[in-house]
């Protein structure tokens, strides 16, 4: 989507610009996703679940293996790499649907309610490991949540009406 008005700016490039190719590209290289029902592809290992977004670049087989093996030792589920999604706890699947959103190094992570499917127990953990990867890794975190206690996690909190931004507390 264009935006109706106003600009786009991440880290100094104007992508609201971008052609759709372009923007693709862009987003490609620059944004991992990490949705709220995981996503992942049932018949697929966790491993290969990972692996998914790498096969679309020039990366070697040996290459992308080394980054699957670091996402998921990352996340805390190296071990658990052979394993299908039907084999992992809801936890466990949504921190493979995370290292998969970071395997090609993106500086945005967009989280569409991360924890909205999972207990608060598990919620925090998955929570903590977003705090991380923004306080250790420099990853950019926009997480969308209706979540009061996910939200605390938050460096910044904004809020959104019918499209509209309706207030930006004080930095």
């Amino acid at each position: 989507d264009q935006p109706s008005g106003g600009e786009i700016r991440i880290g100094g490039q104007r992508i609201d610009q971008l052609s759709s190719a372009g923007l693709s590209r862009w987003r490609a290289e620059h944004v991992g996703f990490v949705f709220q029902f995981y996503n992942l592809m049932p018949v697929l290992s966790a491993a290969r679940n990972v692996e998914l977004p790498l096969l679309l670049t020039n990366l070697s087989k040996a290459d992308r293996q080394r980054r699957v093996d670091v996402a998921l030792k990352l996340v805390g589920l190296a071990e658990r790499a052979g394993h299908k999604p039907a084999e992992l706890s809801g936890g466990q699947e949504q921190r493979v649907a995370i290292a998969r959103a970071i395997v090609a190094d993106p500086t945005l992570l967009v989280c569409d309610e991360p924890t909205g499917d999972l207990d608060r127990k598990t919620a925090d953990e998955i929570l903590r490991l977003l705090q991380t990867l923004n306080s250790e890794l420099g990853k950019t975190i926009v997480m969308v949540t209706h979540d009061p206690k996910a939200a605390e996690y938050a460096k910044r909190t904004l809020h959104l009406d019918k499209g509209q931004l309706v207030d930006e507390p004080e930095a």
